[in-house]
């Protein structure tokens, strides 16, 4: 898997090797720490102390009080915010629990996150939600960090910036489908893999037909049977435009073709992900849906951290189901992979224009099934008038393409948003 950025046959040799002959514990930074994973890392570096010391924090500021508190029971020495004006009330918070003792370090505004991924420590894990994560995610790699990718959108709208810098075997995916294929390929060499088998819960609308989909709101949307996690993220494993996306990612991080990946839907989610090999063999990676122990495997790779989570419960009986993916209710796994085909900044434009139609639809602007086809016409949009740059375009992919491109599909996808929410007013007056 030489050519993998995601290598676990070559575990970033150098980084490791050092740090196992060294009793002093691994500085980690961890961006997004007041969010789902953030929150969950943290919950593993307190419960090992001996293995990991918190150097940075950094959250977009909307919960100061719980980013202070954390601050204080890390004893970090930077803490980093997006939002500028939460400024006076986070080193309020800051004050109320360290009383005396010097505050750490605050950075604030938008490059804030970037600043902090790119200081000196052992690993980021960069838990940020959304295409911002992409600056943080190449700081990190530029400074020599390990990095620990949660934030899967970096690794989409930037692949080709990102696979530019990232040694082999640098990243360490978070997401529990792309660390269960990362352990599961152990099994095997790169030139043994058939297939990748990317396993989905199918979310809360399962069995659903395209028609039923219609009517579903917000708070039925919000409602995932299997994991607790923010709502951009639940309402794309909703539509499953986040499994297309996980497509994508695994594409990037393995360097497996699209045709040779595929999507299972597992309702119980206690099969991660599958690797299937060319004598026929299917090596699964299977624990209970807890996000700490993916969180856990990136923050002590190659080592693994004892009792992070807890594991199956053999003594009981289980069912364990596997169902083909309904394409034509949730069609936006195929649509990934059309994007992820064209590569460039057609991703890019997929990822961000979603983004914007998630938020219309939480806002009731857009009906559900309006997120993906909004999206796909975006796509389709920039496609037809060459804002999409497609990777074989023969020019080479710069950050300014990237935001160029998020930019106006965001815009456009606002747009479509608005038109569609018009003429639904106008239908019911």
């Amino acid at each position: 898997m030489t050519d993998s950025l995601a290598t676990p046959h070559q575990p970033f040799a150098a980084a490791t090797d050092a740090s196992k002959g060294s009793e002093d514990p691994r500085s980690i930074v961890i961006l997004g720490s007041t969010g789902s994973i953030g929150t969950q890392a943290i919950d593993v570096v307190l419960r090992n102390p001996d293995r990991f010391r918190v150097t940075g924090l950094s959250a977009a500021g909307g919960r100061v009080e719980l980013l202070a508190e954390q601050a204080q029971q890390l004893r970090v020495r930077t803490v980093a915010v997006a939002r500028q004006d939460t400024v006076p009330a986070l080193r309020e918070a800051l004050k109320a629990r360290y009383g005396a003792e010097p505050l750490p370090e605050i950075l604030a505004g938008p490059d804030a996150a970037t600043e902090l991924a790119g200081s000196t420590c052992h690993s980021v894990l960069n838990g940020i939600t959304g295409s911002i994560g992409l600056a943080p995610t190449l700081a990190a790699l530029e400074a020599g960090s390990v990095l620990i990718l949660a934030n899967k959108e970096s690794l989409i709208v930037g692949g080709p910036l990102v696979k530019a810098v990232a040694k082999p075997g640098q990243i360490v995916p978070v997401d529990s489908e792309h660390s269960a294929l990362f352990q599961a390929l152990m099994g095997g060499t790169r030139s043994e893999v058939r297939k990748l088998v990317v396993t989905a819960s199918g979310g809360p609308f399962r069995g659903r037909s395209k028609t039923e989909l219609t009517a579903v709101t917000p708070r039925q949307a919000l409602a995932h049977p299997t994991w607790a996690m923010g709502p951009v993220v639940t309402i794309n494993s909703a539509t499953l435009v986040n499994k297309g996306l996980e497509v994508i990612e695994a594409h990037l991080l393995f360097d497996i073709p699209f045709d040779r990946i595929e999507v299972v839907v597992h309702p119980q989610s206690y099969v991660h992900s599958m690797v299937e090999f060319t004598d026929g063999s299917t090596l699964a990676q299977v624990s209970p849906p807890d996000m700490r122990m993916p969180i856990s495997l990136g923050l002590g790779w190659p080592d693994r951290v004892p009792d992070a989570a807890p594991g199956c419960d053999w003594t009981k009986a289980a069912t364990w189901e596997f169902f083909p993916l309904d394409t034509e209710s949730f069609p936006s796994v195929a649509l990934a992979r059309h994007v992820g085909g064209l590569g460039g900044t057609a991703p890019a434009v997929f990822n961000a224009a979603n983004e914007e139609c998630v938020d219309a639809f939480l806002a009731e602007r857009l009906p559900f099934t309006g997120i993906v086809d909004t999206v796909a016409e975006v796509v389709s949009e920039g496609l037809a008038s060459g804002t999409v740059k497609k990777s074989h375009d023969g020019t080479s992919l710069s950050v300014a393409d990237v935001l160029e491109a998020e930019t106006w599909a965001r815009a456009r996808a606002r747009e479509l948003a608005a038109r569609a929410a018009k003429a639904t007013s106008e239908v019911r007056a």
